[in-house]
């Protein structure tokens, strides 16, 4: 019975190792993105890396059969085991940074630390000093300590110390209880690498005192505890840097974990269970490795699939309701291809009633009309459409919606529910020179066109909601990139505030902002491109007047647009220079510019659109070039 406990735990740890060798692989890959900008995360990660090193040694320390072969493992994890203590020192102190508290001596103890390990690994490879031959014990090889083994402990305790105590008065430092309880959070598992570490210094200081199964024992609490306590860690750090609201951020955190350590934990679980599994049934290794990890994949995510809506009201469950009515958004939101089949399934069906073959469904954009919708051939519908005026006649004296004749189609004009607005008409070829209808099939028309009526509102509803949550998004990017860059205290700020902005995706806006009020507003007074450097530059040629400036850049910016030659209103090289020239610079209406370029308004609003983010790079060009240049 002993012997059957030793063993059991013997593949638990190994399980163990690699499940966390795995979360930790995995916590890279999920800081990865936003580490580089940040120094918290970059000092985690590099913690991260060292405690990943130790369990990947572990890894296969437990699964070599010779002495030789152990020692080359046990060796490599030190290279892990001696700048976790480095790690501990630069990730503490970052987090202290963090609270703009930063000294010299403290940033000197970072390079001091990792110099330290490098002189114990280097001791570790090339020596016997640190530790010595490998030696055997049940359940687990280790390296004897050398006669600076002690020292490295000692060193190791007091870089642990520091930190926790970095840890603590950055915690005191904070202001807020979400900053505190985070902090404190942070503090607790702060000591969770050195208790990994911990039990291979204190077996190798003294093999003799532990038994093995104390030794298995502590190992395997050691690494739940070490698991748990890296990953509250690892979701600590993702808030430093962040906007995001803690529901956003818990919420991929949760969802990243299942869907990739999880699973890889369960299929490596599983594959440790397969030469059990082998002896009981006569098949072949390789087949029951196959069905073991496709079985295995399929079954988590479909777990985690039907459990994701349940797992999120949980997590949020005060907000439940609202959770579940994000969760259902995705489903009820129509994408251009939706309302496209949607409209078409509507004719197809309304086509089959009436036996006819051809059907359009037009939807009402300003004064223009765009086809959204076809069945059959589209040259009859275009030769219709040609011979119609902008907007079609869709009326004949009669405000209640049903088929009027049209030429060669029936026309069913598509209201506003409880309105007489017009959002779109449905043209099916006309089977007769006026509607005749049964009651029969006016119902079904009716019913099917008041389903495409709410589509087309739909629609137009969600490319409002579509509009305001590009502009909301693209703020937040811009201050989640501002408030990502590191801040000192004590040192000048390096990035320059209109290098931020050129490189802040609102930047377009800003422009069309300060276009829209070119010749006096408040978006032109305001604007943050008054901040650029070309602006403050030339504000000795304009009295001092920023206002004045930047109209001139902006001015300046739009000339450069202008191609060569004689101008033209009809060339197409022409069009942007023309459109900006008669609506920023001469300050016409949008329906004037249209009638001088002989456009639509709806083609006018979509090349004004290019127009400005022509403008826009042009400004950024001149801004880039300008902080380029060598000083006179």
């Amino acid at each position: 019975m002993y012997d059957l406990l030793l063993q059991l735990f013997s593949l638990w740890n190994f399980l163990l190792a690699a499940a966390l060798v795995i979360i930790t692989f995995a916590l890279l890959l999920w800081l990865f993105p936003q580490s580089w900008r940040n120094s918290v995360q970059r000092a985690f990660s590099a913690l991260l890396l060292f405690v990943g090193i130790v369990y990947i040694g572990q890894v296969f320390l437990l699964r070599t059969e010779t002495l030789s072969a152990a020692e080359s493992w046990l060796r490599f994890k030190w290279i892990g085991i001696a700048f976790v203590p480095a790690a501990y020192v630069h990730f503490s102190n970052a987090v202290l940074r963090s609270t703009f508290y930063d000294t010299k001596l403290r940033r000197l103890s970072t390079i001091i630390a990792y110099l330290i390990g490098v002189i114990f690994l280097a001791l570790v490879l090339g020596s016997d000093l640190v530790v010595g031959d490998p030696f055997n014990y049940p359940y687990a090889t280790q390296l004897r300590a050398g006669p600076l083994f002690y020292l490295f402990a000692l060193y190791f305790f007091a870089a642990t110390a520091w930190g926790i105590f970095n840890i603590e008065l950055a915690r005191r430092r904070t202001l807020t209880p979400t900053s505190r309880r985070r902090l404190r959070r942070l503090g607790i598992a702060f000591l969770a690498p050195a208790l990994g570490v911990f039990p291979y210094l204190v077996f190798s200081g003294f093999p003799a005192l532990i038994s093995p199964m104390i030794l298995l024992l502590l190992t395997f609490v050691v690494t739940i505890a070490l698991i748990i306590m890296l990953v509250v860690m690892a979701y600590t750090v993702t808030y430093q840097g962040a906007l995001q609201s803690d529901r956003i951020i818990k919420q991929k955190f949760i969802h990243f974990m299942l869907r990739g350590p999880v699973v890889a934990v369960g299929v490596v679980t599983a594959l440790a269970i397969v030469p059990t599994i082998e002896d009981w049934l006569n098949v072949s290794r390789e087949t029951l490795l196959a069905a073991t990890v496709i079985v295995g994949i399929i079954v988590f995510e479909m777990l985690i699939s039907r459990g994701k809506p349940y797992l999120d009201r949980a997590l949020f469950w005060q907000n439940r309701a609202e959770v579940k009515q994000i969760q259902q958004l995705d489903a009820r939101l129509l994408t251009t291809s939706d309302l496209r089949q949607i409209l078409e399934n509507i004719l197809a069906a309304m086509c089959d009633l009436l036996r006819v073959e051809n059907g359009f469904v037009l939807a009402a954009e300003g004064n223009e009309w765009r086809l959204e919708g076809v069945v059959g051939t589209r040259e009859h519908i275009q030769k219709f459409m040609a011979g119609q005026n902008t907007p079609p006649a869709l009326t004949n004296g009669d405000n209640t919606p049903h088929f009027f004749a049209n030429g060669d189609y029936w026309l069913y004009p598509l209201k506003v529910n409880g309105t007489d607005a017009l959002i779109g008409v449905i043209g099916i070829a006309a089977r007769s020179p006026q509607p005749d209808l049964t009651e029969h099939e006016r119902e079904l028309v009716d019913a099917l066109a008041a389903q495409a009526a709410l589509a087309l509102e739909d629609r137009a509803l969600q490319k409002n909601v579509f509009d305001a949550l590009e502009q909301i998004s693209t703020e937040v990017e811009a201050l989640q990139r501002v408030q990502s860059k590191q801040r000192v205290v004590g040192e000048t700020v390096k990035e320059r505030v209109e290098e931020e902005l050129i490189a802040s995706p609102d930047f377009n806006r800003a422009v069309q902002d300060a276009l829209a009020h070119y010749w006096g507003g408040p978006k032109l007074s305001h604007s943050p491109l008054l901040q650029l450097s070309i602006v403050q530059q030339s504000l000795d040629e304009y009295d001092q007047n920023p206002t004045r400036a930047l109209r001139a850049v902006l001015g300046d910016a739009i000339e450069r647009l202008r191609p060569d030659g004689s101008r033209s209103l009809t060339a197409p090289e022409w069009v942007l220079y023309n459109i900006l020239e008669l609506k920023v610079i001469q300050g016409m209406k949008i329906r004037e510019v249209a009638q001088k370029l002989a456009m639509s308004e709806s083609d006018l609003y979509r090349k004004q659109r290019i127009a400005i983010q022509e403008v826009a790079k042009v400004v950024q060009q001149m801004e880039q070039r300008d902080t380029k240049a060598p000083p006179a």
